[in-house]
């Protein structure tokens, strides 16, 4: 059975959302996914999606009583494992039509929860005393030391930001759109060493679905699911196995690159989960597109940018287009515009695109190997 992403659509808009809570961003993305299908409620009998509200709040809210549900919650790499698992449901028979659904207040944090680790947590007592508090601080213990060991150079790091800007600015739904410079990234607010403004995220309100069916079930040109993999690291970077690799990449990317029994040869596109510019670095390297210590320079010298031989983040990424906090569900979607030759920065020909996910700091990854047709 051919596994399909039969329809994929964002919130009307992304960015500064003040007027719309989480709760009406997830709905209002899966209106969108579902039109862009042409389906209706009346075809779903699936439902996937992470945090509050879930699956089951979904689900009543779009009058759907559906035969499987799934809320797996592993940080930004989620919505890549759900459209996974609604794969092999399908395949085992336990439903037909898969809605997976995202929406994030990240910024205006309308209908979001609050922040906050609490004392006996693992954080709050293994890391949070030693200053190690929230992505900025905790992706530092990484970036360093893949600085220290391979080499990697400020300047390069700063061109993982300068080459997705040159995506973003093409891109009229980006929130960053002006090019940047390696200048204006290292004179940009140094946030936490050694990342400056420009090498971190976005903090934005928006969402997304997908609707992942069979092939025969699709009512338009589906997007095929060729490969999948999911994998960890460790649930603190404390404890990562090595600081300068993620093995949660590793491991996914391998699953998903045998399952869908490609090379890196065929692969025309990637789109690669990140919430800071070293994530990208660690992406490359750990999917095996180059060597250890290699990503740094391949970035600089213009092969991920418009134009590269393996264009990457083509919608700006989560440094440039959006990020609301968990980025996954973004990533899916550019893969697929691009290979139904929708993109706004559209690249020629794609034909194969592997999506990288992470969840939290290296805990989760998970890897999708998209396709516009079947080999």
């Amino acid at each position: 059975m051919n596994i399909v992403i039969a329809g994929a659509a964002e919130t009307d808009e992304v960015g500064r959302l003040p007027d719309r809570s989480t709760f009406q961003l997830h709905l209002e993305a899966a209106r969108n996914a579902l039109a862009d299908a042409g389906m209706t409620k009346h075809d779903i009998d699936g439902i996937a999606t992470v945090g509050t509200p879930g699956p089951i709040q979904i689900a009543h809210a779009l009058g759907i009583t559906p035969s499987w549900l799934d809320g797996t919650g592993v940080g930004g790499s989620s919505f890549l494992f759900h459209v996974r698992h609604a794969a092999a449901a399908i395949r085992a028979g336990l439903c037909r039509t898969v809605l997976i659904t995202h929406g994030e207040s990240g910024r205006s944090r309308v209908g979001a929860g609050r922040w906050g680790l609490g004392a006996d947590s693992l954080l709050g007592q293994f890391e949070l005393p030693y200053g190690v508090a929230g992505p900025p601080t905790s992706f530092t213990v990484t970036a360093l030391r893949h600085m220290k060991e391979t080499g990697l150079t400020h300047e390069q790091l700063a061109e993982v930001a300068v080459a997705q800007r040159r995506w973003s600015s093409r891109n009229p739904r980006a929130m960053y759109r002006d090019l940047i410079t390696v200048e204006d990234v290292l004179e940009s607010k140094m946030v936490a060493y050694p990342f400056h403004l420009l090498e971190c995220c976005l903090v934005t309100d928006g969402g997304g679905a997908l609707v992942v069916t069979s092939e025969e079930l699709s009512r338009r040109s589906p997007v095929y699911l060729l490969g999948s993999g999911e994998a960890m690291d460790a649930p603190m970077v404390s404890q990562m196995e090595d600081f300068t690799t993620s093995k949660g990449f590793r491991l996914s990317g391998e699953a998903a690159f045998a399952e869908a029994k490609i090379s890196h040869d065929d692969v025309d596109h990637l789109m690669v989960y990140d919430a800071f510019a070293h994530v990208p670095v660690y992406g490359l390297e750990d999917l095996g597109f180059v060597g250890r210590g290699e990503a740094g320079a391949f970035v600089a010298e213009g092969h991920t940018s418009p134009g590269g031989r393996l264009p990457m983040n083509t919608n700006g990424g989560g440094l440039s287009y959006t990020h609301t906090g968990m980025y996954g569900m973004f990533a899916i979607q550019e893969s697929v515009r691009q290979l139904r030759g929708e993109a706004a920065a559209q690249v020629p020909d794609v034909e194969v695109s592997v999506v990288l996910g992470n969840g939290g700091m290296f805990a989760s990854a998970a890897t999708l190997v998209l396709a516009s047709r079947l080999p």
